[in-house]
């Protein structure tokens, strides 16, 4: 079992930065995947972002590629998604998933793990 708790989430104006993080407990952590999604108001949930077991392999959404940034630090069991020149349409609850699978995934039907989500609002 991987337990994940995200954490950094605020309220930012636009253009402003945001860094968040996902702890994840147990001991096979740098054998997963990783990844984040969002979910905004009355909106279905979207991928973001994910990241290779050894972090050589990222993937990122075509909305936030050139201003997003995942990385993993696997000595601290900690996965990071930089956020810059933040958006209004960025606004979302953002979530941390690991999957067991050692591909990069896009579906999150397909993950293993979630954690609850920390929320981004950021305003005009």
């Amino acid at each position: 079992q991987v337990q994940l708790v995200e954490s950094g989430g605020g309220l930012v104006q636009a253009g402003e930065s945001l860094r968040l993080s996902c702890a994840a407990s147990g001991r096979t952590f740098n054998t997963y995947t990783m990844a984040w999604f969002r979910q905004a108001p009355g909106k279905e949930r979207e991928f973001v972002s994910a990241l290779s077991w050894n972090g050589g392999v990222t993937d990122y959404a075509d909305s936030v590629k050139g201003r997003f940034t995942i990385s993993r630090d696997n000595a601290k069991n900690t996965v990071y998604l930089q956020m810059n020149i933040l958006k209004p349409e960025d606004t979302a609850n953002y979530s941390c998933a690991a999957s067991r699978r050692n591909v990069l995934l896009r579906n999150a039907n397909l993950m293993d793990y979630w954690g609850k989500g920390t929320l981004v609002t950021v305003s005009s």
